[in-house]
């Protein structure tokens, strides 16, 4: 080996580059001393070019104009050590090219202005008088691209390309690039900054990542397209442009341990035909769906968690497959899972908590099956529209804020526990095909089980205690079979039975409940060998009578809204009391209180014969996520219906989704369907602003605002329509339509809750679970809702109730560690049970 030396000037040195690899031999180091080179260098033959000073202090420049990379490897077994390359000039020329069949080490360099493109033989011809030497071999140690135009590498044919402690950044296009046959594997790789993709593999590339980076892409984090594979590990891609990982086409991809965060929109998407298999992996507050399956493809998911999405967790389509096992979904603003067309997903063991919308719901024709899982809170627990048979089995529904279970297409529920509910525990839906077996329906704050006109389910071994209302609800033309069910404790009588219900009743025991049974004119039951607390049930003698109960005032079944009806007889001071009990919303309730003067002076100018002043329901709530928006619009419903304003005073709470259809002529109907269901109550439009999305003209929100506007008139007697959402989207809204602006002429700010309050927050949900803040963690957390950032990820009183289970779940696996922990340090939060990092 002999070193050949390259310097400006000196005895026995070569003044440039190339002419000193002309003059050596294979295997020979070319020593270039400080300067900058302003050359083109072509290695080809199997030299090293190295800075005799070490990283950063040669430069080679190139040759302006030329269209040549400022180094071009041609030879086998090249390398480049500690030097900077620039391109050229901003043509989009590479900095570094490589030939089919050549091999470069880059180590301890600058690569700057350009990309590194490496080209090789596509199925074994390429023209290359190397072709026979194989593959094209890049390996990149300890270097730096930067400020490429296009992408910083591009891989195409057959190369085989590896990174150690690599650095790409700030790149006017993809960071790198893989088609064709080629192949990167890459450790602790940091690819951040990028306008387009951070990494794009096409054809059948493949690529392997460990222990790496990728952080603020213009586009996708990863996207794989065609088939190519990909597997990733410890990989962490933050805020992408777009999705953090994008697999389409045929292409395969395994991640494990990996975390997908703050993602423009979605943090994983499948699609096609592509399949991927997540280990161990997070997902975490991303603008769309956690996960994204769409048509043919498939995803497996096991031991992961997503947290927080803007849309629905897990959402399916078309033909799309899922498993989840071992995962656990908390805090998305829409569904947890949410199968649509013909989907198929299946979950094993898993979590889902909090969800805005649904926890688990299948729709149109997708199948789902959950087996061992747990719900908790959300607005309802599991929705089975399908009219494919949904499973669930040994799983429970938990303090969902409206019914725990809603079965509307087919669906099977064995072995499940419903508890503490805000509405129903079940809900069979009009002309829904229903089979119920060994369940259990506790405390919840509406009937127990509620079968709707049409519906006949089979019932087997259910249990319903300690209900507010009925035990089992028939709705009028409500059937059934109903055996070996027991019904304890209901506030209600236990069964409700409506004009022309057929249930068949066979061995019910009743115990302890206000009453057996209320009987509507023209029911029609078949009991056989039912107790109402040990005493036989005479079918000839009224229902009622035989528990020496009072018969339940007739009840109108005009669907599942009547569960979330306020009560017959509430006072309007029983529900301002309630409302000044709300914590915090100071400035809504002196609104509210004003509002209802108002009202009173108009109903007493009414009964004077006097003309009632111009007097608009109608509001708009403008205020960021978690301050108490809904609380307060199901209370301005009730105050209305006491002040006989309005005839139920019920809340139905809507979105875009249940106001706006797919295609031409669906939305019309959705939303005269929502309204229809508010009609005596009040429609709640949450982000009532996504109607009238900005810079879309052909949208099909406008026909359901124009369809709201007019039936807002057809029925201005009998309906309130509450629109909310974000302060200053909500005048843009407004000022969409004359129509909206002539009915929304009041608007109530709801402010964020302040440190103190939050912690009340806190408080009354530790209550509720029979917790309590030491004060050593009271104070901690009263500092922690003073510093907490109040960014977009901020939830107000969302944000109390999600540091509550957190410190529940850190306080478990503080005292697992103890032998016999004691009542009151399983009842006692401590300051230790704060999160990390505050």
């Amino acid at each position: 080996m002999t070193t050949r030396m390259v310097a400006a000037k000196g005895r026995g040195t070569y003044r440039r580059i190339g002419d000193a690899i002309r003059a050596a031999g294979p295997g020979d180091v070319v020593m270039v001393a400080p300067g900058t080179y302003a050359e083109q260098v072509r290695l080809d033959r199997s030299v090293s070019v190295v800075a005799e000073h070490g990283q950063g202090s040669v430069v080679i420049t190139g040759t302006p104009g030329s269209g040549e990379p400022s180094v071009m490897v041609d030879g086998l077994e090249c390398a480049l050590r500690g030097l900077t390359i620039r391109a050229a000039d901003e043509s989009g020329t590479p900095a570094i090219g490589l030939s089919p069949g050549a091999g470069l080490l880059l180590e301890d360099c600058v690569v700057s202005g350009g990309r590194i493109h490496a080209r090789g033989n596509e199925d074994g011809d390429g023209g290359s008088d190397l072709a026979g030497y194989g593959t094209t071999t890049l390996v990149l140690r300890r270097s730096r691209v930067e400020d490429a135009r296009l992408a910083a590498i591009h891989l195409s044919g057959r190369v085989r390309a590896s990174a150690e402690d690599v650095v790409i950044a700030t790149i006017d296009g993809i960071g790198a690039v893989l088609s064709g046959a080629a192949s990167l594997e890459a450790q602790r790789l940091r690819l951040e900054s990028t306008v387009g993709y951070g990494i794009r593999l096409r054809g059948n590339s493949r690529l392997r990542l460990t222990d790496s980076v990728v952080r603020r892409t213009g586009m996708a984090g990863v996207l794989l397209e065609d088939g190519a594979t990909g597997a990733l590990e410890d990989l962490r891609v933050d805020a992408a442009g777009a999705a953090a990982i994008h697999a389409a086409g045929s292409s395969k991809v395994e991640l494990t341990d990996c975390r997908l965060q703050n993602a423009v929109a979605s943090g994983l998407v499948v699609q096609d035909e592509a399949e991927v298999v997540a280990k161990g992996c997070a997902i975490t507050d991303v603008g769309a769906n956690g996960v994204l399956i769409t048509d043919s493809a498939s995803a497996k998911l096991s031991d992961s968690r997503i947290d927080r999405s803007a849309y629905s967790s897990v959402h399916l389509t078309g033909r799309a497959t899922s498993t989840l096992t071992d995962c656990l979904i908390r805090g998305g603003s829409e569904h947890g899972v949410h199968a649509t067309s013909d989907a198929v997903v299946e979950l094993a063991a898993c979590g889902i908590t909090d969800t805005g919308m649904t926890g688990l719901s299948a729709v149109e024709s997708a199948t789902v099956k959950a087996e061992g899982c747990w719900i908790s809170g959300g607005a309802i627990g599991i929705h089975l529209g399908s009219s494919v048979t949904g499973v669930v089995l040994q799983s429970s529904v938990t303090s969902t804020s409206g019914t725990g279970i809603e079965v509307a297409g087919v669906g099977r529920l064995e072995g499940l526990r419903v508890s503490r509910t805000k509405a129903a525990g079940i809900v069979v839906g009009a002309g829904a095909d229903a089979e119920i077996l060994g369940t259990t329906v506790e405390q919840c704050e509406g009937s127990g089980l509620v079968v709707w006109s049409g519906a006949a389910p089979t019932v087997q071994a259910l249990r319903v205690a300690q209900v507010a209302k009925n035990g089992i609800y028939l709705a009028e033309k409500g059937a059934g079979t109903f055996s070996d069910c027991d019904l304890v404790g209901t506030a209600y009588p236990a069964l409700h039975l409506s004009k022309d219900s057929a249930p068949v009743l066979k061995h019910l025991r009743i115990r302890d409940c206000a009453g057996a049974a209320g009987e509507d004119e023209g029911a029609n039951p078949v009991f056989e060998d039912c107790t109402v607390d040990g005493v036989p049930l005479s079918p000839a003698v009224p229902a009622a009578a035989a528990a020496g109960a009072p018969a339940a005032a007739p009840a109108t079944a005009t669907g599942a809204l009547d569960e979330s009806m306020p009560p017959a007889d509430e006072s309007l001071e029983d529900v301002l009391a309630e409302l000044e009990e709300q914590v915090g919303l100071d400035r809504v309730k002196r609104d509210v209180q004003s509002m209802v003067k108002l009202m009173q002076t108009v109903r007493m100018r009414q009964e004077a014969g006097l003309p009632a002043p111009p007097l608009s329901r109608h509001l708009v709530f403008a205020g960021n996520p978690g301050t108490g928006k809904t609380t307060v619009a199901r209370l301005y419903g009730r105050v209305l219906k006491a002040l006989g304003l309005l005839r139920k005073g019920h809340l139905i709470e809507v979105d875009r989704t249940a106001l706006v259809g797919e295609y031409v002529g669906h939305t019309g109907p959705k939303t005269t369907a929502a309204v229809t269901q508010a009609l005596g109550g009040v429609l709640f439009i949450d982000e009532a602003y996504s109607l009238a999305p900005v810079g879309i003209g052909n949208d099909f929100g406008a026909e359901a605002v124009a369809t709201l506007v007019k039936m807002m008139e057809d029925h201005r007697e009998d309906l309130v329509v509450i629109v909310a959402g974000y302060p200053e989207d909500m005048g843009r809204f407004i000022g969409s339509n004359p129509g909206l602006s002539s009915r929304f002429t009041r608007t109530l700010l709801f402010d964020d809750y302040t440190p103190d309050e939050l912690v009340a927050i806190f408080e009354y949900h530790a209550g509720e679970h029979q917790y309590r803040l030491s004060s050593d963690a009271r104070a901690a957390l009263t500092h922690l809702f003073q510093v907490m950032p109040r960014d977009e990820g901020f939830g107000n009183g969302r944000s109390a109730r999600q540091m509550f289970q957190q410190m529940t779940e850190r306080q478990a696996h503080r005292l697992a560690e103890l032998p016999a922990p004691t009542a009151d340090q399983l009842s006692v939060l401590e300051a230790a049970d704060l999160p990390d990092g505050f």
